[in-house]
């Protein structure tokens, strides 16, 4: 492999897992605003910072249990 492939395949790797990380946050964010009764600012900031945090716990697990 050369150098120029080698970036492109940790560039591609790194968009991939950005990409799923996203798409983990949106779903666990909707979901956040689907349960809650009221919408507000701080359940808005509070449910996307949780639902960030479970995101990266999720592509953690999926790659632990891809592993085996």
């Amino acid at each position: 492999m050369t150098r120029r492939t080698t970036l492109l395949h940790a560039l591609s790797d790194f968009l991939l897992a950005l990409f799923e990380v996203l798409a983990w946050w949106a779903v666990l964010a909707v979901l956040w605003l689907v349960l809650i009764s009221v919408v507000d600012a701080l359940e808005l900031v509070l449910g996307a910072a949780v639902a960030l945090v479970g995101a990266v716990a999720a592509r953690a697990a999926r790659r632990a249990v891809g592993a085996r």
